[in-house]
């Protein structure tokens, strides 16, 4: 009986987390809110544009050691058509410190609290990036447990 319930337990898991998985390819959930400077953001305003979307923690040190990498990549591909949505996952006592981290950057910002992006399901691993591609239908092309970083 114990092995029953231990099984009915790990199915209602995975089955939770099997729907919110998101596959190379599918259509991207539309992330909307605000962003730390006040300004409203939606994903779908950014059709024609490759938008990447980074999760951080302050606290998360392969997170901080991979910002210099994305935003030398901003830099050299904005004109281009490129954008970095940066969504932290501070806990409001670190959100200073958050900001502080995000004045050297040039990415779009948010707070977790602030921006819907619960189509993209639970965030699991920090930093997770996902990339999204130009074209009108707005493709997940990519999830990676970042490449930007040495650690992964």
């Amino acid at each position: 009986m114990q092995t029953f319930r231990l099984l009915f337990l790990l199915f209602l898991l995975c089955a939770n987390t099997a729907y919110a998985a998101l596959e190379l390819g599918d259509s991207a959930p539309n992330i909307e809110g605000t962003l730390i400077d006040g300004k409203p953001f939606t994903l779908n305003s950014k059709r024609g544009t490759v938008v990447l979307v980074n999760f951080w923690a302050s606290w998360c040190e392969p997170c901080r050691e991979e910002m210099p990498a994305i935003q030398a990549f901003l830099k050299k591909n904005k004109e281009k058509g490129f954008e970095v949505l940066a969504i932290t996952v501070d806990k409001p006592a670190d959100m200073e410190q958050a900001k502080q981290i995000m004045g050297q950057y040039s990415f779009l910002f948010a707070e977790k609290k602030q921006i819907d992006y619960s189509g993209y399901g639970r965030i699991w691993r920090i930093p997770s990036t996902f990339i999204i591609d130009r074209s009108e239908e707005r493709r997940v092309g990519k999830e990676c447990r970042s490449r930007w970083s040495p650690y992964h």
